[in-house]
């Protein structure tokens, strides 16, 4: 029975005990009879067949490879399926090869490790298996043959028993051939204390980087004794730990449920065998604490790394991670070996390099390096899953944010609030501040609405800015000042309105505020209010490319703005003609339940669930335009409310 199948469940609060309880609760793994969870969830958990995008199961590693070598030209496969499956590289015959060959291998369902990473300045060829099992003799000998000129030979082997075996037969019959031939041994892992029996420590992904120091070692033309030996020592440097959220699913089999909703695995293998430990999902900040604790920890003393030694750190994602997930593991690793371990990070390596089929999770490995080991990680390679852009010198993380001249973060009279509004001031304020709380009433029903027919998120995209407004103009907002009134809204969207919606607010107060900016010092007349809601809606229509019927925030606007500067023509009171453009804004929103939309994520929406209900960005727009208006009018026609 494998060491990672004597489970034990824990608390996760344990893991961040004393070094010695830690060094207690992974002997307690060791130690512990098969745990009856595991034999309880087995006969309990639902079984349901595995989806996968494949044909025949038993073909999925021949019909990977084929795949495989069409994509990459500098690629090649050994005619000798289903028995022998290797891949090597395109440009390299044993009959007149000069340098030292690099093989690895293991059972697939790993990928891209190990046949993607044939390249030149990495492997020469990869052995691989049937899924989670390991290659046989002839195909690991095969491969051998093809690709082993007089320089010799170099196997880098996962240390699993398997592996072991069938590998160093497979070299044992190499030499009595006349091949020269070494082997190394990765066994990486660190979820469980140093082991007493024969077995060691699994070979996990800390491989991956030990391939590329030995083929960068290789290439530039070391002899075998040599490649060797900087294989054999970056193997004892590397580190790994792993945490699940799932287990994997082999091809035609059904899929397991093992973990449960909620759950984590810490110190998982890499063929879906229980973990080390069974604990309540946590922050991914906290879980990259412990798995650095216990790579790093001093009384078991996985690897040789000390305060003050340089290292290079990789997260490997294990199958079904997306790739947000595994940067947000990286950006908390990183700070934490530095200020935790007090480590300098040299290189960070993120993605998917050593997978188990579509395990979700990731595992984490911290490797000690010196000037010769980062010059062979940073060497070239045309293996086509290492990673590129990672190599050289770091430089800082994050630079200033560039402000533009006309920023008021550069100006000598920032924008305050004055501490006396003018009678324009005042209307200004209590419009906002109408419209505003209008919104962010109206957040439940267009998400509702936008629930429908979108993503639904319109009213609290909404709602932030509306609060956002609402805040700032306490502060910021030259209230007598109109022009710049409006260029402070559009400032106060743009930092917490994302999406769509965010930025066409942004473009229409922007918009108005260069159409007003001219008058800035003087009192805003209804005709120059009208004039630059006219263009703030053409700047939308100009850069957004919607019009009037396309179930949009224009088919709001487009008509109140119409009614507006038609009846300030015809000689209407202004409060009369504001009022009059809210009711069109109101008719022109709801008239969107009738109309196909044509813009935005409605588009994929059905003609059935869109006559629901009205387009909810018109609604929020029309909302805050009517609650304006009649704040204007209760101000100065309070006894006609």
């Amino acid at each position: 029975m494998r060491a990672a199948e004597i489970s034990q469940r824990v608390e996760f609060d344990s893991l961040h005990s004393a070094p010695t309880q830690r060094l207690a609760f992974c002997s307690l793994f060791l130690l512990s009879p098969l745990s009856s969870r595991y034999q309880t969830q087995e006969q309990s958990t639902m079984a349901f067949q595995g989806k996968k995008l494949i044909n025949d199961p038993n073909d999925v590693v021949t019909e990977f490879i084929e795949g495989l070598v069409e994509t990459y030209p500098g690629l090649q496969y050994l005619d000798g399926f289903p028995e022998v499956k290797v891949v090597l590289r395109a440009d390299v015959s044993s009959s007149t090869y000069d340098k030292v060959v690099v093989i690895s291998g293991g059972g697939s369902g790993h990928e891209p490790a190990h046949a993607g990473f044939v390249g030149d300045g990495m492997l020469t060829a990869a052995i691989c298996g049937d899924v989670f099992a390991s290659p046989p003799v002839d195909s690991i000998l095969a491969g051998i043959r093809a690709v082993t000129g007089p320089m010799g030979c170099l196997l880098i082997v996962t240390n699993y028993t398997g592996d072991r075996l069938n590998f160093g037969l497979a070299a044992e019959q190499a030499k009595s051939e006349g091949y020269e031939v070494e082997m190394v041994i990765v066994g990486d892992d660190c979820a469980l204390p140093p082991p007493r029996g024969i077995a060691g420590r699994r070979g996990l992904a800390g491989t991956i980087l030990v391939n590329k120091v030995a083929g960068a070692a290789a290439a530039s033309g070391l002899s075998l004794a040599d490649v060797t030996a900087e294989a054999k020592r970056v193997s004892e440097m590397v580190g790994t730990m792993g945490v699940a959220l799932s287990v994997c699913t082999l091809p035609g089999q059904v899929t397991s449920d093992r973990l449960g909703p909620g759950k984590m695995e810490l110190g998982l293998g890499i063929h879906g065998e229980p973990g080390a430990a069974v604990a309540d999902l946590q922050p991914v900040d906290i879980v990259v604490a412990h798995v650095l604790k216990q790579i790093l920890s001093p009384e078991s003393n996985y690897v040789p790394i000390t305060r003050g030694n340089n290292v290079v750190l990789m997260v490997n994602g294990l199958g079904a991670t997306p790739v947000m997930e595994l940067m947000i593991a990286a950006g908390k690793a990183v700070p934490r070996l530095q200020l935790e371990h007090g480590l300098a990070v040299d290189r960070v390596y993120t993605g998917s390099f050593m997978t188990s089929l579509d395990m979700a999770g990731f595992s984490i490995s911290v490797m000690k390096v010196d000037e010769a080991i980062l010059r062979h990680l940073d060497a070239p390679t045309k293996a086509p899953a290492w990673p590129v852009g990672v190599d050289g010198d770091r430089p800082p993380a994050k630079i200033p944010v560039p402000v533009p001249k006309s920023s008021p973060l550069e100006s000598n009279e920032p924008t305050t609030r004055p501490q006396q509004l003018s009678e324009q001031g005042h209307v200004l304020e209590i419009a906002i501040e109408a419209a505003a709380t209008e919104v962010i009433n109206l957040k439940d029903t267009l998400n509702e609405w936008d629930g429908k027919v979108g993503d639904g998120d319109c009213g609290s995209t909404m709602f932030r800015g509306a609060t956002a407004i609402m805040e700032d103009m306490k502060k910021f907002y030259p209230l007598n000042n109109a022009a710049d009134t409006v260029k402070e809204i559009g400032f106060s969207i743009r930092k917490v309105m994302g999406g769509t919606s965010g930025i066409i607010y942004d473009i229409f107060f922007k918009a108005a505020y260069a159409q007003l900016k001219p008058n800035a010092n003087s009192e805003v007349s209804p005709k120059e209010w009208a004039s630059a809601f006219e263009v703030a809606i053409a700047a939308i229509n100009k850069y957004g490319g919607a019009s009037a019927g396309y179930r949009t925030m224009l088919d709001a606007l487009i008509p109140a703005s119409s009614v507006l500067k038609e009846r300030l023509e015809a000689g209407d009171d202004p409060v009369d003609a504001f009022v009059l453009s809210s009711d069109a804004a109101l008719a022109g929103a709801e008239s969107t339940k009738h109309m196909q939309a044509q813009a935005g994520r409605s588009t994929y929406v059905s003609a059935e669930m869109l006559a629901s209900v009205p387009d909810p960005g018109a609604m929020a727009a029309a909302s805050w335009y009517r609650a304006a208006a009649l704040a204007v009018k209760q101000y100065y026609k309070p006894s006609s409310s």
